[in-house]
């Protein structure tokens, strides 16, 4: 039994995620990439926060069930929020372990693990499209952090596809759209581009009834408008003017690296500026969980 399997099994049977475990189980396996599927779309997933996505069927039904919408990708690559980190950095293409970088939450979830398949080959396709002019820095330890392997781990359970992890090197929409263009072609090798981040996420203005009474604060819920209407239309220009031109900022976003990896997506689609289908809306704890599909 693999690590993983092993870490899962301890799982108490009345868990959430133990139930989500069997639901996965009897939908049987998944159909795997193949050539003639052509490109993958890019994702933008709001990831929820810290491992509440394992106790919420809200979370986990959805997140799985768009997996399997798709053929299983041949591996991931995932731009998280919580790597900031320039130059441009990958992670180590099979770490040890995972980057538990939150706090306050059930010792059970320091537990988990994520052992996906060694990810060395998709670091070596990354590191060759990237213009010679830049360095990648290739890390030997550092592990997938919870932007990364909590959604990872609900639509991809069986941690059988390989996974590895790029720093989100700036918060300037037209350097991140640049590279997730130059991220397009991997795509068509069955590689699924992944941003993620959340939709909103203005943690400090979040009062303690909004979080027990699921509240939703005007400045989320007008941001998330803003960025549904600029989705649909495909406008990036107004996107990419989310600082000043969103209603709700700087509440929205008081820091935007939970945002800006959605431009990552957008650059990696086909036509960046097409309408993308919003595969997850509504909200949790106050903040939008808008997470996206672009082709």
């Amino acid at each position: 039994m693999s690590p993983t399997a092993t870490a899962d099994a301890r799982i108490p049977a009345q868990h959430p995620f133990a139930a989500h475990l069997r639901r996965v189980a009897a939908a049987g396996p998944q159909r795997e990439w193949t050539p003639e599927d052509g490109p993958l779309p890019s994702l933008y997933l709001s990831h929820g926060g810290g491992p509440l996505p394992f106790e919420s069927p809200e979370w986990l039904d959805p997140l799985h069930d768009w997996a399997r919408t798709l053929p299983k990708p041949r591996a991931v690559l995932v731009v998280s929020a919580h790597w900031e980190s320039a130059p441009l950095s990958v992670s180590a293409p099979r770490p040890s372990e995972l980057v538990y970088d939150f706090g306050g939450f059930d010792g059970l979830y320091y537990s988990f693990r994520y052992d996906t398949p060694d990810a060395t080959e998709l670091a070596r396709q990354v590191v060759g499209l990237v213009p010679d002019t830049d360095r990648v820095h290739e890390h030997t330890r550092r592990g997938l952090d919870h932007g990364a392997w909590v959604p990872l781990k609900i639509m991809y359970p069986d941690a059988d596809v390989p996974v590895l992890q790029l720093s989100l090197p700036t918060d300037d929409p037209d350097r991140l759209l640049a590279l997730g263009e130059r991220l397009r072609p991997l795509r068509e090798q069955g590689v699924l581009v992944v941003g993620s981040g959340h939709m909103t996420h203005g943690l400090p203005f979040l009062t303690r009834e909004m979080w027990l009474e699921n509240r939703v604060p005007g400045w989320s819920a007008d941001f998330d408008a803003w960025a549904a209407d600029a989705l649909a239309r495909g406008d990036v220009a107004e996107l990419a003017r989310f600082r000043t031109a969103a209603p709700g900022m700087p509440y929205a976003h008081p820091t935007v690296e939970h945002f800006t990896p959605l431009f990552v997506t957008l650059g990696a689609a086909t036509d960046p500026t097409a309408p993308v289908t919003t595969t997850l809306d509504g909200y949790g704890v106050g903040l939008s969980r808008r997470s996206f599909q672009a082709a």
